[in-house]
């Protein structure tokens, strides 16, 4: 299903919910309401009878509940049908969730579009674990050391550069032409896991359209993901799928699988009849005696986490780099100073200090991910407010990176402010947790935090870019698509030059 037609569901679920609330009166009548007598919560809006704060979501909750805490406080309250959440949208609010009470909201609220078939399977992702068990932990400690350690990432520059060479090759074939930005960036990054996966690419860079089903896949689990669902309000609906998003998730899922189900049974038959050392993350995962349940799993995490969060970064840096020329003529002036070959290295990345602060500057003002859910494993208390069991909790990691008590001039575009700076990304400094913190820090960190450079610095030293028609590079459409990932709303189309070397 393509975008418009999510957008219109999006735009439909006010009047449905309207249409609904005699039906949902009569239920909730005889439902006792998640919502305790008269508890200490966080300040909020008060509440319209059944419906609770639904409508202050908006078609942007990130936006929304930023302006609900410049008037209710940084740790705020909603009720959301008949579901509490509660917000934290300042660095002190992210500190005590995700350090200071870690471990009680380190569960998950996950959005019952993306439970899959059974309930033991979702103990087998490590996204969407709704608890931190020890398969759990076991998984993270697959990812740590098999794939994101130092060690690893070093040991995987040979391919992500063999595949930005291939990048940047393909992009001097479209000299003159339009291209899509986040398109070009999602198939390399989706190649570069398909290689650590599979020694394999799943995507060819001039498919236009698509190979093999996996682009749209992911597109439109981010997209159902991300829509608003009537089970996520109402827990009585549960297995109704009213909406039909439930179905498209399981859809794209089993094609997913579907896809790398051949890869798996020629490895595993390729490992009865001869022992080798491990080559790629699928032998690894053999090697530790994985099912093929676990094995899909823990293959769909990397792929769907990792490909539509790293291209979106790709596109805001490389969109914010058109919109700023003098920044973009900095960037430039450091990449010819620092590198003395045709294609930038791995190696090559330490010494672009001005391009690093412009990541940072990137991830600030727009994660990839706008809100990070949990949810409460039982009542505590953050800022001397009672959060209730079951709660969800979530930060606004969106409003951080725009706190005005944190950022001089926050809503604009200044890399320079990270140059003589301590504050990184790396989950310990809560003014900038793009990948958010804690026991639930997004695994994939270090493969993000090379990735994004290495493309945009890729896509830079070897192009001159331009802006299709007449459009002026100060009027570029800036605005968000909210999502589990947050896309730009206008994709980023520019027209490449190769530059002499």
């Amino acid at each position: 299903m393509d975008q418009m037609t999510f957008s219109t569901q999006s735009h439909l679920l006010y009047p449905l919910v309207l249409l609904l609330l005699p039906l949902l009166f009569i239920i909730l009548r005889f439902h006792k309401s998640t919502l305790p007598a008269n508890p200490p919560l966080p300040p909020g809006p008060k509440p319209w009878p059944i419906i609770g704060n639904i409508l202050s979501l908006g078609m942007k909750p990130h936006i929304s509940f930023a302006k609900l805490a410049q008037v209710h406080g940084p740790l705020i309250t909603l009720q959301l049908g008949s579901q509490i959440m509660i917000i934290g949208s300042s660095p002190k609010a992210a500190r005590e969730i995700l350090k200071t009470h870690d471990r009680v909201c380190s569960a998950r609220h996950v959005p019952h579009t993306l439970h899959t078939k059974s309930p033991e399977s979702n103990h087998m992702s490590i996204v969407w674990a709704s608890e931190c068990t020890e398969k759990w932990k076991y998984l993270r400690t697959i990812c740590r050391t098999e794939l994101f350690s130092s060690k690893a990432i070093e040991s995987q520059a040979n391919l992500r550069e063999d595949k930005l060479k291939e990048m940047v090759r393909y992009l001097g074939t479209k000299e003159g032409k339009e291209v899509n930005i986040v398109e070009v960036a999602f198939a390399t990054i989706i190649n570069v896991v398909s290689g650590l996966c599979f020694t394999k690419d799943f995507i060819q860079l001039d498919d236009e359209k698509e190979v093999g089903g996996m682009k749209q896949h992911i597109r439109t689990i981010m997209e159902v993901g991300s829509a608003p669902n009537f089970e996520d309000y109402f827990p009585i609906l549960n297995g109704l799928d009213v909406q039909g998003l439930h179905k498209k998730f399981l859809e794209c899922v089993r094609s997913m699988f579907a896809s790398w189900d051949v890869l798996i049974k020629e490895r595993k038959e390729a490992e009865n009849s001869e022992k080798s050392t491990p080559r790629d993350v699928l032998d690894v995962l053999l090697a530790n005696r994985f099912s093929n349940d676990e094995i899909n799993h823990f293959i769909f995490d990397l792929f769907v986490a990792g490909s539509d969060s790293t291209s979106s970064t790709v596109e805001w840096l490389m969109a914010e780099l058109m919109k700023n020329p003098e920044v973009m003529g900095r960037v430039r002036e450091e990449l010819a100073r620092e590198i003395n070959s045709a294609f930038v290295r791995d190696s090559d990345l330490p010494r672009l200090s001005y391009l690093n602060a412009c990541v940072k500057e990137t991830w600030r003002l727009h994660p990839p991910a706008s809100l990070v859910p949990h949810r409460a494993l039982e009542t505590c208390k953050i800022m001397n407010y009672t959060i209730p069991k079951g709660s969800h909790v979530c930060v606004n990691l969106w409003a951080l990176g725009r706190d005005p008590e944190t950022w001089e001039d926050p809503l604009t575009f200044n890399p320079s402010r990270f140059l003589d700076s301590n504050i990184d990304f790396k989950g310990n400094d809560f003014e900038l947790i793009p990948f958010s913190a804690g026991r639930r820090i997004c695994p994939g960190l270090p493969l993000a935090a090379a990735l994004v450079p290495l493309i945009v610095a890729s896509m830079v030293h070897g192009l001159d870019w331009y802006l299709p028609g007449n459009i002026c590079a100060t009027e570029l459409d800036m605005n968000e698509k909210f999502g589990i990932t947050l896309l730009k709303e206008q994709p980023l189309v520019l027209i490449p030059k190769m530059r002499k070397q």
